[in-house]
């Protein structure tokens, strides 16, 4: 018991019996549970209610398939992070109305993209909705300070407020859009999302008053994991808008909660290194489209994002989907290293994540293998 409570204090958790330990690892498993039993009946549900993305020609999916998956990540990650609060309350008031504020954001996001889903909403009306949840954030405390991003000279507060205004702004709209686009083939989103909710929330754990930050993340990561045993190639559901922004939105809200957020010892550097796969893709396209003479390079889709590239290269989705995972896993790490996380840590970070995607892509190849035998046998009958 002793060499156990060492070790564990080694890589960072305080109190491996304690409440705090204890309160995370159950909000893990509520949002895992409740999203890996419910994401089946929602997909009856989505498929009798016609919530479903149709074959074209940048869509990997041969027939409907329905698109409601958003809608089942969110409600695990909801009802974790009540269960949460029920076991073990936050009692410091600020950080209970900025958690409240990510959550209501969120919820506001995953509205619109469900909305989006079905009705196609304007990218005007999206970009609108997503400038409001980032003022919702700012107004409640959740904001870069201008001034204390290393390499840049400090301004007077009459231009660091504005400036960090806008920063923040650009840090939640630019994140957010960019998990948004990586959904293309199956699993990758789901996959990142569960990856960097994680090495955020290792990371986060190395501080004993975030907490809340290690919470959410916690419900994030279980939510994502619940619903990629049903998105793994072949997919029998996908997240569509809602999922994507709730992940993007989520990561990129958390990341200014606690210890990630920009401060006086910290930059922005550590989660943009984590985050760098969704950056980088967006960033990418967005040059390419540009440079094609495409002035709206956001409202004109194509197949130049890397999961495209890698696809291309594979001819497989799951390929393509492990693959992109190891980057996002090999980018947290760095960003880890950068954050100061002893060796230890980042090897058990990387390990626990790598059990666990292995899992559930199991766990859904396996299920696969008995769909097409029960189709087999009763489609030649002895």
């Amino acid at each position: 018991m002793d060499v156990l409570k060492a070790f564990a204090q080694h890589i960072g958790i305080a109190d491996p019996f304690g409440s705090g330990f204890l309160s995370v690892i159950i909000t893990f498993l509520v949002a895992l549970a409740f999203t890996w039993f419910f994401m089946p009946r929602l997909r009856e549900f989505a498929v009798q209610a016609g919530w479903a993305d149709m074959p074209n020609a940048r869509r990997l999916n041969k027939e409907p398939l329905p698109n409601a998956g958003g809608l089942g990540i969110f409600v695990g990650f909801v009802v974790s992070i009540m269960v949460a609060w029920a076991i073990r309350p936050i009692h410091v008031e600020l950080v209970n109305i900025q958690v409240l504020a990510i959550m209501l954001g969120a919820a506001i996001m995953v509205l619109t993209g469900f909305i989006d889903d079905q009705f196609n909403l304007s990218p005007l009306t999206r970009l609108l909705v997503q400038l409001l949840v980032s003022i919702l954030l700012i107004v409640n405390g959740l904001k870069i300070d201008f001034n204390a991003i290393p390499f840049l000279p400090v301004v007077p507060d009459v231009l660091a407020n504005p400036l960090s205004t806008l920063l923040t702004i650009l840090w939640i709209v630019g994140l957010t859009n960019a998990v948004n686009l990586m959904d293309g083939v199956d699993g990758v989103v789901g996959g990142v999302g569960f990856v960097v909710s994680m090495v955020l929330l290792a990371t986060a754990a190395q501080f004993t008053d975030r907490a809340a930050a290690v919470v959410v993340l916690a419900g994030l990561a279980g939510a994502c994991m619940g619903y990629l045993r049903y998105n793994f190639n072949p997919s029998r559901i996908i997240m569509g808008d809602a999922g994507a922004y709730l992940i993007g939105f989520t990561l990129a809200a958390v990341s200014l909660l606690g210890t990630l957020k920009v401060s006086a010892g910290a930059s922005l550097i550590v989660p943009l290194i984590v985050l760098a796969l969704p950056v980088l893709d967006t960033t990418q396209v967005v040059i390419g489209r540009l440079a094609r003479g495409i002035r709206n390079p956001l409202g004109h889709p194509d197949k130049t994002h890397i999961h495209h590239r890698v696809l291309a290269r594979t001819a497989s989705a799951r390929r393509t989907a492990v693959i992109l995972w190891l980057v996002a896993l090999a980018c947290g790490a760095l960003g880890m290293l950068l954050q100061g996380v002893q060796l230890a840590t980042i090897l058990c970070t990387v390990l626990v994540v790598v059990a666990c995607l292995w899992f559930v892509a199991h766990r859904r190849v396996r299920a696969h293998s008995r769909e097409t035998n029960s189709r087999e046998t009763a489609a030649n009958p002895k």
